[in-house]
């Protein structure tokens, strides 16, 4: 699919970014674009992975024209640029509107001007039964990629939704291994869960889903989840350090106790795809669509919560070794 082809990444500095990149330099793409407004991360980068098939372009996704300029012979665009962190988008909801929802209407606008292939909108499980600001963007920007099929019969929108990768920006991982060395974790409520990927099994996933997208699905990674209380105490007892407490200081505002992969109205409309994913069908009409999925099965309502989906801490440290966060 991407042999001799060129792709724009959006938000490519990021940790999504890196391994996607990585990952498609050895599906042999004419060029990868990385399109960020952060210099210093697109300069880190560049001397992180030396190879001539990868070029940067410094822009904003909220500035249209830097877009339409950007996506010239773009074959196929990954858009991963957000305001991502959900105490940021509480605190300042208009910038996460500008980013996360125009910017993402943007990327449609741009890519069909210049008639890109297929666009791959990287989305989260907060976007499912959203209560946050940012969940409730990125389930906009959801929307906005399922309506852009009904714009142009020549470029396909589809959307990828995940949980949380394990060693992203910002991560609870990091936090933690930071916390232990100063003998104190800090976690909002101990009976919070949360869904987990490693980056290499997401990216994997995120290359499938690409390739087999139709165009207006939203395919729904499935993944495991933890007890973050659980995956405090694995790295503790993996740190060798002594005398480790563990505090909790009340949930943040927008934060969720649990997260949902698909929610009970979306339940109506999604099928097992197969053991990786389950697709959410677009209630708008889209040809051909729903006859492309037919053959698979309605998912069983009720079972796609992270407090019914728990690992035990032992599959949590495998989980890190595959990461490579654990030796």
């Amino acid at each position: 699919m991407f042999n001799n082809e060129v792709i724009l990444v959006t938000g490519g500095t990021g940790s999504w970014g890196h391994e996607l990149i990585l990952q498609l330099l050895s599906l042999d793409p004419k060029k990868i674009i990385v399109f960020s407004r952060n210099e210093a991360s697109q300069v880190q980068m560049r001397r992180v992975i030396e190879d001539p098939r990868l070029s940067f372009c410094i822009g904003d996704i909220r500035d249209r024209e830097a877009l339409v300029k950007a996506f010239e012979g773009v074959d196929y665009v990954f858009h991963l640029a957000a305001l991502k962190h959900v105490p940021v988008c509480e605190e300042q909801p208009l910038e996460a509107l500008k980013t996360n929802v125009i910017g993402t209407q943007n990327v449609i606008e741009a890519a069909i001007e210049n008639g890109v292939k297929k666009v791959i909108n990287i989305s989260t499980d907060k976007a499912a039964d959203p209560i946050n600001f940012y969940g409730m963007t990125k389930a906009i920007g959801e929307k906005l990629i399922v309506y852009a099929n009904q714009l142009s019969s020549d470029t396909k929108f589809i959307s990828i939704r995940s949980g949380n990768i394990l060693g992203s920006n910002g991560s609870v991982l990091h936090l933690f291994i930071n916390q232990i060395k100063k003998k104190e974790i800090r976690i909002t409520d101990k009976r919070m869960t949360r869904f987990f990927l490693t980056p290499q099994k997401a990216i994997q996933l995120l290359l499938k889903a690409a390739n087999e997208g139709k165009g207006g699905e939203i395919f729904v990674m499935r993944s495991s989840a933890c007890r973050i209380l659980d995956l405090a105490e694995v790295l503790i007892e993996a740190s060798g350090e002594k005398d480790v407490s563990i505090v909790e200081y009340g949930a943040r505002p927008g934060e969720k106790l649990h997260e949902v992969l698909i929610s009970d109205h979306e339940s109506q409309n999604t099928v097992v795809y197969d053991e990786d994913f389950l697709i959410v069908l677009p209630e708008i009409n889209i040809p051909g669509l729903k006859q492309a999925y037919s053959a698979h099965l309605p998912v069983k309502k009720g079972t796609y919560c992270s407090s019914d989906l728990l690992i035990t801490k032992e599959e949590i440290k495998q989980l890190l070794i595959e990461g490579g966060f654990l030796t």
